[in-house]
């Protein structure tokens, strides 16, 4: 959208965590509103058409028909929480829940880095993106503390993943992405007869 900015890409228009994305991490897409490699979105063209919103949140036909059905799929990044991510950061202010997020990215950054085998990066943006920031910080202390740094990178992720999986079991949170179901092959074509 022409002459149209967003002071913080990162958190997205509809109360997605691009900074907690595995899109993001990987460099294929700068967050919501950031430039070249910016994802096609429908909320994006709305925020155009209601005053150039920077956040959903902002608009007072918030939550509109446009979240209808979003949060039920996620994509490369879980859409779980965008409607209560969003609530957060209208009730405690885009400064206070962007340092919280940036917190996170932080977290994610040194789970990555240091406790990846290479197959937990989507588990880790899952997990820093479904529980809170307490039971994260939490989670680093016991990883910090009770994981012993001599161990090899898999048992290290193992062990850490462990902990997030813990804290996730306490709290009833599921650290999978929910893939929309596939359509069954030739379904199409019946429907259109």
């Amino acid at each position: 959208m022409k002459n149209y900015g967003r002071s913080y890409p990162y958190l997205s228009l509809c109360g997605l965590n691009c900074s907690l994305c595995t899109m993001h991490l990987s460099g294929y897409c700068p967050g919501c509103g950031g430039g070249e490699g910016n994802q096609p979105c429908s909320f994006f063209k709305c925020a155009g058409e209601h005053g150039s919103v920077e956040f959903c949140y902002m608009c007072e036909s918030f939550p509109c028909d446009k979240y209808d059905h979003v949060t039920e799929f996620d994509s490369f990044i879980t859409h779980q929480n965008m409607i209560q991510d969003s609530v957060k950061a209208r009730q405690i202010g885009k400064e206070a829940y962007k340092a919280e997020q940036e917190e996170k990215a932080e977290i994610l950054k040194v789970l990555l880095d240091n406790y990846n085998d290479g197959r937990r990066k989507t588990f880790y943006s899952i997990a820093v993106n479904l529980l809170e920031l307490q039971d994260i910080r939490e989670v680093m202390e016991h990883i910090k503390t009770e994981i012993n740094p001599e161990n090899t990178g898999k048992e290290k992720a193992a062990a850490a993943a462990g902990y997030f999986q813990a804290a996730a079991d306490r709290k009833g949170v599921v650290l999978k992405l929910r893939k929309k179901p596939s359509t069954p092959s030739g379904q199409k074509q019946k429907d259109t007869e």
